[in-house]
């Protein structure tokens, strides 16, 4: 729990520091530097492993996944220049209802009532932040949901790496792909960050990264019904951080429908986890079940 929630405040700094340094970079730039100086905290792993931990047969999906995630990243450091901070927590937090509804399309899972009604509860939290018709719509809120919607796609990709890739493996691949590929657009609108400008840049990659290893080591920690309501606290720290350097309020229904969305996506993710553990604890009993006797030969061969 405590891994988690350091992961939450450690993701919110990182997205304060971006803002920081986007009143002056491009957010395309800021992308780069955000997976350059990612690899700062997984130095120490390479030092003691060595480059052992890349060792993988699956580098096509390795690379898609890098494709796709560079494309959300930049998307979402462009809508951090435009929105509140609590919206942009509470609208992202809509990537495991629409991860739901892929895994659904593209590997064949099955969508039972419950899980329907937390997705429909979910998506109706997004209709309360974005209250299309009583408010004007903001384009860094469809920028959001269009990261949200990538975002599925690696979550389902990450679900299929993990059954054969460690944590660490994911994480380095991440910053493997992703720094070339988002160096490319950053070219198209580079400066030349300043000094200030470079030790922001510094920070964002290595809380970014700290914040993703935080909180995969606690998903590994402990039960996922027991850490992932703690997630939560992404909404408490953008509020916290949002007023404390931008002077952002919160509006009671970015908060209504934050905890909806967040309720929807935490009760689809607690009840997988509790299928998959009674599949495993199903296939155990069935390995140590003793196997059925085999008639003897004198057995066989007696007349019925």
């Amino acid at each position: 729990m405590i891994l988690v929630v350091g992961s939450t405040f450690f993701m919110t700094l990182t997205q304060v520091l971006a803002r920081q340094a986007g009143e002056s970079l491009h957010p395309f730039e800021i992308s780069f530097f955000r997976n350059l100086f990612g690899f700062l905290p997984l130095a120490p792993l390479f030092l003691r492993n060595g480059f052992g931990i890349l060792r993988t047969r699956r580098h096509g999906l390795h690379a898609l996944r890098g494709v796709v995630q560079s494309v959300c990243m930049m998307t979402y450091f462009t809508a951090l220049m435009m929105i509140p901070l609590t919206d942009i927590m509470a609208l992202s937090f809509t990537a495991p209802l629409f991860a739901t509804v892929l895994a659904m399309l593209l590997l064949g899972e099955r969508l039972r009532l419950r899980r329907v009604s937390a997705l429909l509860f979910g998506f109706l939290g997004m209709l309360v932040v974005l209250r299309p018709g009583f408010v004007e719509f903001n384009p860094g809120s469809g920028l959001i949901l269009g990261f949200a919607i990538g975002f599925a796609f690696v979550l389902t990709m990450m679900k299929a790496l993990s059954r054969t890739e460690s944590s660490v493996t994911i994480t380095a691949y991440m910053g493997i792909y992703l720094t070339p590929l988002t160096l490319i657009p950053a070219l198209f609108v580079w400066t030349w960050p300043t000094a200030a400008e470079l030790w922001l840049l510094v920070q964002v990659g290595f809380f970014g990264t700290i914040a993703q290893l935080l909180f995969t080591q606690g998903l590994r920690t402990a039960e996922m019904s027991v850490v992932l309501p703690f997630d939560f606290s992404r909404l408490i720290w953008a509020s916290a951080l949002g007023f404390l350097f931008f002077a952002e309020i919160p509006s009671i229904w970015t908060w209504i429908g934050g905890s909806m969305i967040f309720a929807g996506a935490t009760y689809i993710a607690i009840r997988e986890s509790r299928i998959e553990r009674a599949k495993t604890r199903a296939a155990a009993a069935a390995a140590a079940a003793p196997a059925p006797e085999q008639p003897s030969k004198e057995q066989q061969g007696r007349t019925p």
